[in-house]
């Protein structure tokens, strides 16, 4: 069965978060101001009373006490004398009437003089027994707020009574005096509520743009939703340096915590290049940046509405692609250092056949056999002392690459590696070899003008560690260099700081890390590399 929404429930759910926010807030204000306006006419209702009540009690007990009053009871007529001074007192304290009796009631003063020497009509009882006392009463004048004193003799005996009293129609009229400045001040607040509640919509409204809280809680929930859905890392970072918002993505690619939201970038213990990064007001697009366990590809937008609101920072894991492109690196070196091997060999071979050719058989079988004997020397050298296939095969073709390019080789002596490591996989330890000796040979080239170019590599393993040295003759690391040589962006080469510049002793670093190993940096007089991997 359809149930069917009335249309004014309906259209207020289509109403905007200022629009519902202004009719509550309007709302609000409206009971306030009506409640305030209840309490403040029943504090003045009050305050009459007790005003009213105080005045009677002060002039009842002060013509009791009149030594006047108590003569005048003992009179031959005592209305005479009462009568006039009960008036004048009426008209000088504002009060509606002042009845003075006898202990039996019977009036000697009243305002309308036909009632004099009648009947009091109220209670007298409590005065009688000698007790001031005040009540509501009504009367010849109508309802009255009353008090009733007794009058004592020089015998402490109640002689007569003293009733004083002020109509309830006389406080209303003095209530209603004070209640236009109480609607005053309530219509003055109700007006400035109103206007309040109304800027605040205002100011809402442009905020929100009109939206309603049902399409803001969908829009957020999607917004979530899609921020924790993406695999890229979003990063949001405010004009201060405090992280504004982070996603899943980008805790797990910077190995953060849980909750970093609030957190300035500079606690949250990443490598300087992204601080920097993350806080610049200059946009960066693709930037590669190499931290403990990943290679990231960093972009970076400013925020602006009237001002810098901040900036969207993007992150994209760029560690399994820059692998892929040392493999790619490592296999087109080896396909290279093949290249140069038959370009080698063919020289050989030209030169064994021109030997047959001319009649010099002996030459030309010395020559080849000499030849095939180094080759084979180099090759048994490597393979026999290092057990990794990967690793040995990555030295052999350096040490072709090395040779086309006019630079030795070197294997030491006490190169053994007879187990593989089993937890350093070969693609790190080709990342690890293969930069080295590729900055190496840069570097012995350098200064091939002054010494003969040389790279010595030693790869030793015992059941401690994993030895790597890489040694060559070049001009060496300065001084101040050696804490920002595994930093991302450093070289030696013109346009280090280009992309594509720079990395692979920042990729060294990290693979070093990963493993719980050490980097050291010396120079003799080239420089030399010392890395240290613990086998455990």
């Amino acid at each position: 069965m359809a149930v069917r929404v009335p249309s004014s429930l309906s259209s207020a759910r289509r109403w905007s978060l200022a629009r519902q926010l202004l009719v509550l807030q309007l709302v609000l204000v409206g009971l306030l101001v009506g409640g305030g306006t209840v309490l403040a006419y029943l504090d003045a209702a009050q305050a009459t009373d007790d005003k009213a009540a105080e005045e009677v009690v002060s002039v009842a007990a002060t013509l009791a006490d009149s030594p006047g009053v108590r003569d005048a009871l003992a009179a031959a007529d005592p209305s005479a004398e009462l009568q006039p001074f009960a008036e004048r007192v009426r008209a000088d304290t504002g009060v509606d009437f002042i009845t003075i009796m006898n202990r039996d009631g019977i009036r000697y003063t009243h305002p309308n003089p036909s009632l004099i020497g009648k009947r009091f009509i109220g209670n007298t009882g409590p005065a009688l027994r000698g007790t001031l006392f005040t009540e509501t009463y009504t009367g010849t004048l109508g309802p009255s707020v009353r008090a009733v004193a007794p009058v004592f003799d020089d015998d402490r005996g109640v002689a007569g009574l003293v009733a004083v009293g002020i109509t309830v129609e006389s406080i209303s009229k003095e209530l209603s005096e004070r209640l236009p400045p109480v609607l005053a001040v309530a219509g003055g607040v109700l007006v400035a509520g109103v206007a309040g509640s109304y800027l605040v919509s205002a100011r809402l409204r442009r905020q929100t743009r009109g939206v309603g809280p049902a399409e803001l809680s969908r829009m957020f929930e999607y917004y979530e939703a899609i921020l924790h859905s993406v695999r890229e890392g979003l990063v949001l970072v405010g004009r201060d340096g405090r992280v504004v918002l982070c996603n899943d993505a980008a805790r797990e690619l910077l190995g953060l915590p849980a909750d970093v939201r609030g957190r300035p970038v500079g606690q949250l213990g990443l490598v300087p290049g992204l601080v920097s990064t993350f806080v610049s007001s200059e946009p960066a697009s693709d930037e590669l940046h190499v931290t403990d366990t990943r290679v990231l590809l960093v972009n970076t937008m400013p925020v602006r509405s009237r001002d810098r609101m901040g900036n969207v920072v993007t992150l994209r894991d760029h560690t399994e692609l820059q692998s892929l492109t040392g493999e790619l690196d490592t296999v087109r070196g080896f396909a290279e250092s093949l290249r140069s091997q038959a370009h080698e060999s063919a020289n050989r071979l030209h030169a064994v056949v021109s030997l047959v050719e001319l009649g010099k058989v002996e030459q030309a079988v010395e020559f080849a056999t000499a030849e095939l004997e180094t080759a084979q020397q180099l090759t048994d050298r490597v393979v026999g002392a290092v057990a990794e296939p990967v690793l040995a095969a990555l030295l052999l073709g350096k040490s072709s690459e090395a040779s086309e390019r006019g630079v030795e080789l070197v294997l030491t002596e006490d190169t053994a590696m007879q187990d593989p490591a089993p937890h350093i996989g070969p693609r790190d330890l080709v990342t690890i070899v293969g930069n080295l000796v590729d900055n190496a040979v840069d570097a012995a080239i350098e200064t091939a003008a002054e010494r003969a170019p040389r790279v010595t590599v030693t790869v030793r393993a015992d059941e401690r560690e994993l030895l790597l040295r890489v040694a060559d003759t070049g001009p060496g690391i300065a001084d101040d260099a050696a804490s920002d040589i595994f930093r991302r962006g450093w070289s030696t080469k013109p346009g280090g700081g280009e992309a594509g510049r720079g990395l692979g002793l920042a990729l060294v670093g990290q693979a070093v890390r990963r493993h719980g190993g050490t980097v050291e940096v010396a120079n003799a007089p080239g420089a030399v590399f010392t890395v240290r991997i613990p086998l455990r």
